[in-house]
């Protein structure tokens, strides 16, 4: 009998490329107007999809999404807390539980940064604006499509 041989394991690495930037929002508006409010101060059009279905070991949780894409941008709405009522205590971003909402913007300049800060801050529902540094947020990841 020959010795046996173990299987190598080998491991894959993926790194992600996170180009975008994320914003928080407080606001106690509903998710419908927000849109509407963003889609005019923006001059984009935000679109509700089907909502963002998300497993974790609580259960499925579906989070309020809309989305716009155009040639050169790609801006998503997203409520940070889950609609279920059996999940209502999961958040999107776990980090932060106190944000309402969650502003993903990816494109040029016009939908990123400071002026879009701006934009934003005039929009009278919101009550908080917050860049959210992605170096540091742990579920950057819920963010990969």
């Amino acid at each position: 009998m020959g010795a046996r041989l173990s299987p190598k394991k080998r491991r894959l690495e993926i790194e992600y490329d996170y180009d975008f930037e994320l914003l928080g929002l407080a606001s106690s508006a509903r998710s419908y107007k927000l849109a509407w409010e963003i889609n005019k101060a923006l001059r984009i059009n935000l679109v509700k999809k089907d909502d963002l279905k998300m497993s974790a070991k609580e259960g499925d949780s579906f989070f309020a999404f809309y989305s716009h894409q155009s040639a050169v941008n790609t801006v998503n709405l997203f409520r940070n807390r889950s609609n279920e009522s059996e999940t209502k205590g999961v958040y999107l971003v776990p980090e932060h539980p106190h944000l309402d909402y969650l502003l993903y913007a990816k494109g040029n300049e016009e939908v990123k940064g400071i002026r879009l800060q701006e934009l934003l801050r005039e929009i009278p529902s919101i009550e908080l604006v917050a860049f959210i540094p992605l170096a540091a947020l742990k579920s950057k990841d819920n963010f990969i499509f």
